[in-house]
């Protein structure tokens, strides 16, 4: 029985037709121990935006380092989510989540206290690789210890509180940066992760029908190659000078790719099933999952910087500026799920790109320097509802396609949703807003028509943070003028991530449509699955047959 990159979890309901229960026993707390496991993880990807302009300033950061910085954390989560998930199914899923929160404490700590702009990228994936040890065990053990509706009920409320704690990161944050020094954000999932501990140790069980046959360790050094290097090279995309830097990582996540496929046909216990995989249900909520949470990070991560940048938001008001994202995401998942069991997963996920088409839309129209705070809550809300709607089918299609032996592989594609949707739509993001900045400063001051020498030149198209610091050694007079000019081309950069964004929207819906199966459609197929399945797990389990004994 392979692993398949967290399988071999029996749901104890589907494995035992007569059983009762549809949920484990102390079923609220197992849940609320799940959840808190997963908020570290979520508040730790979210805890860097708004503090991106003041490590900017610290360090005189350029605009892909802070790019780097804000992605790294969702660098080494998604890279090896789906490897240590098949970890955590052969030497133990409790261990591996225990040690996940035990090494966020160093990570943390790095992070608030690096020395200099590379150490705090290093520490950041740092942190990413010990939430990759901790996060695949929670849906998955959703997945296993709930069945019908109460576990489309369970995912929603995990999807739903991880997207609302990723939204209030900001806000926390904020806070911190009022009182403390950039580094603090980061020591902000410390408490969390200690209560997160504690109760993982005292309710999340020992042991699920964890597996004894081995790990795919060469798909799985193969799967954290492909994401590093295309996540990376999407960061370095929009760097001027760097194109052989450039078509090497993009060369190397090619060749990652191929070699990952080739070995997952070949292995004998894959880390991810490949047949498995192919099914509509499965394959295309998880592209869509990849385009809805992706839009959520990078909506955030450009949000951020355009709040305090353009708009002149304290880190505090800029925080509190996307709760009512995180306050819809909360409402709506709910009602979300009873979508999914009437109107289905295709329906559900559409209506929810309808939404975020809408904020992505809104933050291009409207967005714009010294605005009303009203139309800043308006792009938010539209992508706290769209996420709040698309979030639950696009994670429980991928459980309801999987026979339970491969539960743990579609919870990990769930976390890589998350994690790499994030990490891709944040580099996008970044590389283009970078472009766009440099592109529209060089422009201003070439227009300008005054002398400007390289050096400061390169300062002033590096990043605003350090347009800004440039202008602080200048005359009021002269720095009003190199300030708007910086948010002039801030605007023109930002106009290229959201038109990006709404493009990827727009792609993931046209997807949806034509790919994912209708209601009637995907009911049929969920039942044929589930009877090949069925069938495939008794011939496994049936005893051999001597034929020697068999009369003649």
């Amino acid at each position: 029985m392979p692993p398949g990159g967290g399988a071999a979890l029996l749901d104890p309901v589907q494995a035992s037709p007569t059983a009762p229960r549809t949920a484990p026993t102390r079923a609220g707390l197992v849940l609320a121990a799940l959840i808190a496991v997963a908020a570290v993880a979520n508040l730790g990807l979210a805890v860097a935006n708004v503090a991106l302009p003041a490590i900017g300033r610290e360090f005189d950061a350029s605009q892909t380092a802070l790019n780097l910085v804000a992605v790294g954390y969702s660098l080494g989560l998604a890279a090896s989510v789906l490897y240590f998930g098949a970890v955590g199914d052969r030497y133990g899923r409790k261990l591996l989540l225990i040690l996940g929160m035990v090494v966020t404490v160093p990570a943390d700590c790095l992070a608030a206290w690096a020395p200099n702009i590379d150490v705090l990228f290093g520490a950041r994936v740092l942190g990413g690789l010990a939430a990759g040890m901790a996060y695949p065990t929670t849906l998955a053990l959703i997945a296993a210890l709930w069945s019908g509706p109460a576990r489309t009920r369970a995912i929603a409320l995990w999807a739903a509180t991880g997207g609302a704690i990723a939204a209030l990161g900001p806000l926390c944050s904020g806070i911190l940066l009022e009182h403390f020094w950039w580094g603090s954000v980061f020591l902000l999932t410390l408490p969390l992760a200690a209560i997160a501990l504690l109760m993982a140790v005292v309710l999340v069980p020992n042991h699920v029908n964890e597996t004894i046959e081995p790990v795919d360790h060469v798909g799985g050094v193969l799967s954290i190659v492909l994401v590093g290097a295309l996540i990376l090279g999407i960061n370095f995309a929009a760097v001027p000078n760097e194109t052989a830097l450039i078509v090497g990582l993009f060369a190397v996540a090619a060749a990652g790719l191929v070699a990952f496929l080739v070995r997952q046909r070949r292995a004998r216990n894959p880390l991810y099933d490949l047949h498995t995989a192919a099914r509509p249900t499965f394959w295309v909520a998880a592209c869509a999952g990849i385009i809805v949470f992706g839009s959520l990070m990078g909506a955030m991560f450009i949000g951020q910087q355009f709040l305090q940048n353009v708009l002149g938001y304290s880190t505090v008001d800029a925080g509190l500026a996307i709760l009512p994202a995180a306050a819809f995401m909360v409402v709506v998942a709910p009602r979300s799920a009873k979508l999914v069991e009437a109107r289905g997963a295709r329906f559900t996920l559409l209506f929810g790109y309808l939404f975020v088409f809408l904020g992505f839309v809104t933050m291009l129209l409207l967005w714009k320097e010294n605005i009303s705070y009203w139309k800043v809550a308006l792009g938010y809300s539209f992508v706290g509802i769209g996420v709040g709607l698309a979030g639950t089918p696009a994670s429980h299609s991928l459980t309801g396609s999987v026979p339970v032996k491969r539960v743990g592989m579609a919870s990990g594609t769930a976390d890589l949703q998350r994690d790499l949707g994030g990490a891709i739509m944040q580099s996008i993001f970044g590389a283009l807003l970078t472009a766009g900045y440099a592109a529209a400063a060089g422009a201003a001051i070439t227009a300008s028509g005054k002398n400007v020498n390289s050096t400061v030149q390169a300062e002033l198209t590096k990043s605003f943070s350090s347009a800004a610091d440039t202008a602080s050694r200048y005359p009021a007079s002269v720095q009003q003028q190199i300030i708007a000019g910086a948010k002039t081309s801030f605007l023109k950069g930002d106009e290229w991530a959201y038109t990006a964004g709404i493009v990827a929207v727009l792609l993931g819906a046209v997807l949806v449509y034509f790919k994912f199966p209708k209601l009637a459609e995907e009911r049929r197929l969920l039942a044929a699955y589930h009877a090949e399945d069925s069938d495939e797990m008794a011939t496994e389990m049936a005893p051999p047959t001597n034929k020697a004994l068999e009369p003649a």
